[in-house]
């Protein structure tokens, strides 16, 4: 589900909600939560589609997933490394371009 929030989860929540919020608040409540949420996906997606076009050239296929450092860094190094299986008796060669240090 969303955010790794389970159904036991969401149904504690929805409570937690009722409770605070009132059962005659909380329609008005979700709304205006549904339209927060609605109006951060527009500015992620608009945040998304100016990275994309100031970075020029090469990064059309950019996700917000990719600019997390681990997964950055695996897809840089992933090139550099061969595809040949490791061998147990040799460690194999990365190839690193020293223009990229």
């Amino acid at each position: 589900m969303f955010f790794d929030i389970g159904a036991g989860e969401l149904l504690g929540l929805a409570v937690l909600a009722m409770i605070l919020v009132g059962p005659e608040r909380l329609p008005k409540v979700a709304v205006e939560a549904a339209k927060m949420m609605k109006k951060l996906r527009a500015l992620s997606q608009t945040a998304t589609a100016e990275l994309k076009e100031n970075l020029g050239p090469g990064f059309e296929n950019l996700q917000p997933a990719d600019l997390h450092p681990k997964t950055f860094v695996k897809k840089q190094l992933a090139h550099l490394m061969e595809d040949k299986p490791m061998a147990r008796t040799r460690r194999p060669e990365a190839r690193i371009d020293p223009d990229l240090i």
